[in-house]
């Protein structure tokens, strides 16, 4: 019997990372439905940019408040779950308090002592986030867009970081006071747990401390398992994703559009006399493109699809979109959201149908984003430079943006008749050819 907890603690752990593991598949089988990209240039500047970016939270801090109060959470929740090591090590084998006796006395004692700092500083900043959100009126985090699942999925992770972090102080300060009773080895240094909780356990039982010990140790690990897979339903991917995202981003300046190799060769052809109109494409490209631009979640690219589910939902991109400010339909944002909304529907098809996607009649142009929302993008590219994890969210619209115009000729009639002009007056204006130059007259 005295084995039961190792055996269902090796049961928990490989149930829990066995569904984790299944659902980073399952998301990696989904990103990769949209189009391949080669985006492994410059290794050594996108490995500096993650660091940076994703690591060393640069953006963030351009919003100072917000942005140390998100490093409070995300160094404290890292570096605590450290432990975790620990905990795998106790679980296991029986033991308790394992890194004591690798560690040493003294760099143990500093080991606990750090993990109980950052552990105050997450539950501070997991506090005044709930706050700020709930109760501060932040306009980005009241939005329409936020009603309902996105708000609740926000405040559940606070709730779930700060029980995880009281279970954490609870198992620290129930052992602290069985070490100052000779029950425990003196093993570790507890300053926040001993003064916030130690002088209330001091007035229990052995026994009722050792079962609220253990009971805490268990809530901690199952919480941790319960998290790491309840991210798979959660805006929070980005604690994972945010790496791989900030590694594939495009490094080109912002504004530089792609071209179509296929539609760049067709302008050669025009402009030179003596092209070959019967030379084979260029390499890699079909001589006429399956489709121009996109209308579903196939036709983006793969890290568009990782961008969707790396969003954060912060709202930092609609804060700062001048077609949002001015009353206009858009939401970067919820361009993102909508994205993910719509490759989640495509991956439950996928599931349902045997892995293979079957029709479903729906598409992400129209049924998820509107021509309205699209239009009113200015293309400034302010939503991808306030974005935390480098999410492009201009390139999604331009994507689309482009098969509306290429494909079915539906753009509004400003732009048809700019272009009209371009391709009559070679100028977006529309005046006689012979009056071309009459601007620099005298």
């Amino acid at each position: 019997m005295q084995y039961v907890d190792n055996i269902l603690f090796i049961i928990a752990i490989a149930i829990g990372f066995g569904l984790f593991f299944r659902s980073l598949k399952e998301i990696y089988r989904n990103i990769k439905l949209g189009k391949t990209i080669d985006r492994t240039d410059h290794p050594s500047e996108r490995w500096k940019t993650m660091a940076k970016v994703a690591m060393g939270q640069s953006k963030m801090t351009k919003r100072p408040i917000a942005g140390i109060l998100h490093i409070f959470v995300y160094v404290g929740f890292v570096i605590i779950n450290l432990e975790l090591i620990e905990i795998m090590i106790d679980g296991i084998f029986g033991t308790h308090r394992v890194l004591s006796q690798v560690l040493g006395h003294s760099l143990y004692n500093i080991f606990t002592a750090t993990l109980e700092i950052l552990a105050f500083l997450v539950v501070f900043a997991v506090v005044i986030f709930f706050i700020r959100r709930n109760f501060y009126g932040v306009k980005r985090l009241t939005m329409k867009e936020l009603f309902g699942w996105p708000k609740h999925d926000a405040n559940w992770i606070l709730v779930i970081e700060f029980a995880l972090m009281i279970a954490f102080f609870k198992m620290n300060a129930a052992d602290w006071v069985l070490q100052q009773r000779g029950v425990f080895p003196e093993h570790g240094s507890f300053p926040v747990s001993s003064h916030l909780m130690g002088p209330v356990f001091q007035h229990f039982s052995d026994g009722f401390l050792i079962f609220t010990e253990r009971a805490a140790w268990w809530f901690h690990i199952l919480g941790v398992l319960f998290f790491m897979n309840y991210l798979y339903y959660s805006k929070h991917l980005h604690i994972i994703l945010a790496f791989p995202n900030t590694w594939f981003a495009n490094l080109q300046p912002k504004g530089k559009f792609n071209n179509l190799a296929s539609v760049t060769q067709e302008i050669k052809l025009m402009m030179d006399p003596n092209a070959d109109p019967y030379a084979a494409p260029p390499e890699g490209e079909t001589a006429v493109p399956e489709k121009f631009g996109a209308s579903d979640i196939f036709d983006l690219n793969q890290v568009q699809l990782l961008n969707a589910y790396s969003c954060t939902e912060c709202g930092r991109c609609t804060a700062v979109c001048p077609a949002n400010i001015t009353g206009k339909k858009l939401s970067p944002r919820l361009i993102m959201m909508k994205t993910r909304d719509r490759l989640e529907e495509v991956g439950r098809n996928i599931n349902k149908n045997g892995g293979k996607f079957v029709d479903d009649g729906k598409k992400l142009l129209n049924d998820y984003i509107t021509n309205e929302e699209l239009w009113a993008c200015t293309t400034c590219n302010a939503c991808v430079e306030a974005c935390p994890v480098l999410i492009d969210p201009l390139s999604i619209i331009f994507e689309m943006r482009r098969f509306l115009v290429m494909e079915q000729s539906a753009a509004p009639q400003e732009l048809n008749l700019m272009m009209t002009n371009v391709e009559n007056n070679a100028a977006p204006w529309q005046y006689n050819q012979a009056d071309r130059l009459n601007w620099a007259k005298e």
